[in-house]
Formats: C-alpha cells, structure tokens, sequence
C-alpha cells in the first residue's frame, strides 16, 4: 500500500481494485495462511498428475469449497492435469495450488498420480533396442 505514516488507510479502498483484473484477493486469503498443503505434509511435485476421482462424492452443493477449489475441480473435470497446468490455468500460483489440492485431496475429490523417478525409467538404450526388435518382426 501507499501512503504516508499517519494516513487513514480506510480511504484507499482502491487499493483492493484493479480496474482491468478485478478485485485483488492475497494468496494466503486462498489458502488461510496456509503455505504446506494438508496436515499429512504431502508435496505435489510440477509434473504430477492430477485427476477427479470418479467415486468422490458431488461437491457441485458442498458450500466447504471456496471459488478457487471448484476452478480446480472444474479444470479436471475435463481431463488430467499436471500441477503446473493447472497452476497456468488456474492463474494462481504454485503454492496456492498445492495447497488447495491437499485440500481436494483429503475431502477425496481429485486422485494424484506422482511421476516415476529417473532411477526407475528404462535405459534409452533398452528401448532403442526393442524399437528395433519390433521393426524387425
């Protein structure tokens, strides 16, 4: 905020506006101060996969979700989507996004697929080899 010490800040109400973005909403108001999502500490890696789980109960009524959780629920209704997608698509950042879906997690509405780590991926080599293997049939 601007202003000189002593101001009244009560009158720089157009402070919380932005006439082309709209109202300015903090992240930690999104997230209730918030900054690790959910009490089980987990972390959602950029790459991570995230989808709606198709058993999760109808959260269309559930006044518990605020605007930003039902843009992320409405961003997978459509298809999977890595963190960072829905980071980009959601115009929010990261952080608040992870914190919203540990969220979304714990009430069992979106499924999280975490990416395989580099150890475990095939050689490059392997599977040049079975290329090969299968042109040749």
């Amino acid at each position: 905020m601007t202003g000189t010490p002593g101001d009244d800040l009560s009158d720089q109400g157009s402070q919380w506006y932005d006439g082309e973005a709209g109202p300015l909403v903090r992240p930690y108001a999104m997230t209730g101060g918030r900054t690790q999502p959910g009490p089980t500490g987990v972390r959602f890696d950029l790459i991570a996969l995230v989808a709606l789980d198709p058993t999760a109960p109808a959260v269309d009524d559930d006044t518990a979700l605020g605007p930003e959780h039902r843009t992320l629920i409405d961003l997978c209704r459509t298809d999977t989507q890595s963190v960072a997608e829905l980071s980009a698509d959601a115009d929010l950042p990261v952080g608040v996004v992870r914190v919203l879906l540990g969220d979304l997690l714990e009430m069992g509405c979106v499924t999280v697929s975490r990416p395989v780590p580099p150890a475990h991926l095939p050689d490059e080599r392997i599977l040049r080899e079975v290329i090969a293997g299968l042109r040749a049939l």
